[in-house]
């Protein structure tokens, strides 16, 4: 779904006898847009009150937040007390998911190869080139691997998506740590790039003996094959809501913090070891605005049916009471 569609919520909504009462805006990350279209979509239907979120990226939401050209920003790097504490902002979770390695090579169905933290690695630095790498044949003994060159895909924007993923390989890689680093953007050593989950997801759908990574609900739409991984204690992990409920039922998320966590590679040895969550930013000091933001979330947290459907996890109910504890705090 694009972001036009969003324009369609409210002609819905209004065809079904609401009237339009409010109108508010955000922008950011699109790992959780199309669980945000899905709140949004059935928020209007149920108030008449229209969201509309522009999945531009990460980067992109942090930005436009810390110009107060939208009403909330999406994230899926947390942002530091100290960083929340500079643009005065407020920032709490939304949901969880996971980003997958996705693949596309002809004869390999979903879910049968496996990629080791090296292997992933070496891809993604350009240091293994072609499918039958003697490292990759090593790992997937039995199947049929092809001679073809590797055609890596990566974001081209700035995103939360890319921050978690080479935070990942920044800490499973020592030549990672040393040759690339972390950032919502990176020099890449090799690769094409794709704009948003939705582009990389589209360029290796279309480009046999491709690799890449996307949020779950892109590569289950997309209907495309993903890696099994390994985890924090080097056993075998798909992708899969099961496995990231076990990453996420770790996690320790504080008010005093502003939710400040990171989920890859939580302890256990079914928890899949790329597992996220993406955050709101909200400008402290526009308060009604900010009551507005918080009726949404506060509804889509008593109606997220929608998340597991679309392979995110909801947030424990603890997790929601804490942030309508910490929502009140700050006179939402």
């Amino acid at each position: 779904m694009r972001k036009g569609l969003l324009s369609l919520f409210a002609v819905a909504a209004l065809a079904s006898g609401a009237v339009a009462a409010d109108q508010i805006s955000g922008a950011g990350a699109t790992f959780p847009a199309p669980l945000y279209y899905d709140w949004a979509h059935s928020y209007a239907a149920k108030t008449g009150n229209q969201v509309n979120y522009q999945a531009i990226g990460s980067g992109g939401g942090i930005k436009q937040i810390q110009k107060r050209t939208v009403n909330f920003g999406g994230t899926d790097k947390p942002l530091t007390p100290a960083e929340l504490a500079k643009d005065n902002l407020l920032q709490f979770p939304a949901v969880v998911g996971t980003i997958n390695v996705v693949y596309n090579v002809p004869g390999i169905a979903d879910g049968v190869l496996k990629l080791s933290n090296e292997a992933v690695a070496g891809i993604f630095l350009g240091t293994i080139s072609t499918w039958n790498d003697p490292l990759i044949a090593k790992e997937n003994p039995g199947v049929k691997l092809p001679a073809n060159r590797i055609t890596v895909v990566h974001r081209s924007d700035g995103s939360g998506t890319t921050w978690n993923f080479v935070y990942w390989l920044d800490k499973v890689s020592p030549v990672w740590k040393s040759k690339v680093g972390v950032g919502t953007s990176v020099n890449w050593p090799v690769g094409m790039g794709g704009k948003g989950n939705e582009g990389v997801a589209n360029v290796v759908k279309q480009t046999p003996n491709s690799i890449g990574y996307v949020e779950f609900a892109y590569a289950k739409q997309n209907k495309m094959s993903s890696a099994q991984l390994q985890t924090s204690e080097k056993t075998w992990v798909a992708p899969s809501v099961e496995t990231s409920k076990e990453a996420a039922k770790n996690a320790k998320w504080t008010k005093q913090d502003h939710f400040h966590e990171i989920l890859v590679l939580e302890p256990g040895k079914k928890s899949y070891p790329i597992t996220a969550g993406t955050f709101i930013l909200l400008p402290k000091e526009k308060t009604e605005q900010n009551k507005k933001v918080a009726q949404f979330f506060s509804y889509a947290f008593e109606n997220d049916s929608a998340a597991e459907r679309l392979g995110y996890i909801p947030l424990p109910s603890e997790t929601v009471k804490l942030i309508q504890s910490y929502l009140k705090d700050n006179g939402l």
